[in-house]
């Protein structure tokens, strides 16, 4: 019997190493990992799905493993150590049946069956993504790592490198630092995303190697992005908790999706509803309609989450033919826990139902003489 795990509709990933399915219909998340071997070194920090029909997520993690999870048995199959180069993974890939990994270090590896190919992207390396439409081309950056896109069929060399803005007012070199990157369907096209809240637009095919457009939002750093459904603009979120939605044709900031309480870590849109889902360091799963900025879903999952996968289904409205097994509800079980907690009285509270002459006294002040009266002759 198929799991009911293939019935989720977002993947999560936590600094804790848990992967978290969430059924979005049902408000209901389910932890894939038991709470006995959560282990600080296994901290999801990289996930991608690993077949087109989106039956299995590989999932990277700090100690440099990669586990393979199947949504249809509800497990995780198989497990290989990807180590080379230092630092976590910033990106993971799926080619031809091969992983491709990349680290902070800049070490770039197509892991095969037969013979690795590995070559060096370049240190500090923040990002590294997939061309969906030609799988074998890979675009990495980082900071003071400017963009570039490898063909991995041929990896000695990039086929684009990015060059950087001109200097600005004052002539003085602008930093680079890319924090992530996405490809646009249907071109060669790049838009990115910088930690000088910065989105930049790249066109490969035009012999201009600086960005064709480049817009600003806010005034902290930019940690991650994705394509809207159109692919006409980009959702961005940043380290303060801010996200946004910008125009990739004139570069303008059209709308503002608000509800964050901490940095945004990973954000992605569903590729043909109005829907995109971003989780971050506040502990909250949140999905917002992009048309009219409205929450649709907010799910508490008690771990700070580092990055997502929504899955591309239409149709949730008709999913889940067979009854789901009982299970609480991820915020309703927050709700009780503090429902449960002892209530302690304010400040306030005690000093209005404190004696007077003992209120006095803790607050600094002398108390008051009592008058004295008269005896009497």
């Amino acid at each position: 019997m198929a799991s009911s795990a293939r019935w989720n509709h977002v993947w999560v990933g936590s600094e804790t190493g848990i992967l978290k399915g969430v059924n979005l219909r049902r408000r209901q998340a389910t932890n894939y990992v038991a709470a006995s071997a959560l282990r600080r070194d296994e901290g999801v920090c990289a996930m991608c799905w690993g077949d087109p029909s989106e039956s299995e997520i590989l999932v990277g993690c700090l100690d440099r493993s990669v586990k393979l999870f199947s949504t249809e048995k509800g497990k995780f199959t198989e497990s290989r150590q990807c180590l080379g180069g230092e630092g976590s993974f910033c990106g993971l890939a799926v080619h031809d049946s091969s992983i491709i990994t990349c680290v902070e270090s800049g070490l770039l590896k197509v892991w095969r069956d037969a013979e690795n190919v590995e070559t060096q992207v370049g240190a500090g390396v923040c990002c590294m993504r997939q061309n969906p439409a030609q799988p074998q081309c890979v675009g990495t950056g980082g900071k003071e790592n400017a963009l570039k896109v490898w063909d991995l069929h041929q990896p000695e060399e990039p086929i684009f490198r990015a060059k950087n803005v001109r200097n600005d007012w004052l002539n003085l070199r602008v930093p680079v630092w890319e924090r992530d990157l996405q490809f646009l369907p249907g071109s060669e096209k790049i838009v990115t995303c910088t930690g000088h809240h910065q989105v930049r637009l790249y066109d490969p095919s035009s012999p201009q190697r600086r960005p064709v457009l480049e817009a600003t939002y806010g005034e902290y750093p930019l940690t991650a992005l994705s394509l809207t459904p159109a692919a006409d603009s980009v959702v961005v979120g940043s380290s303060h908790g801010d996200m946004a939605v910008i125009d990739l044709r004139q570069g303008r900031l059209v709308k503002c999706l608000k509800g964050f309480a901490g940095s945004v870590r990973s954000v992605q849109c569903h590729p043909t509803l109005p829907l995109v889902a971003s989780c971050g360091l506040d502990r909250f799963l949140r999905v917002h309609n992009i048309e009219d900025k409205r929450l649709v879903h907010k799910v508490y999952l008690k771990s700070r989450l580092n990055c997502l996968l929504l899955t591309s289904r239409e149709r949730w409205e008709d999913e889940e033919p067979e009854p789901a097994a009982p299970q609480a509800d991820v915020k309703e079980e927050e709700d009780e826990l503090w429902d449960g907690m002892e209530t302690v009285a304010t400040k306030t509270v005690l000093k209005r139902n404190m004696d007077p002459h003992v209120r006095e006294t803790q607050l600094g002040k002398r108390p008051k003489k009592q008058k004295r009266t008269s005896a009497g002759p």
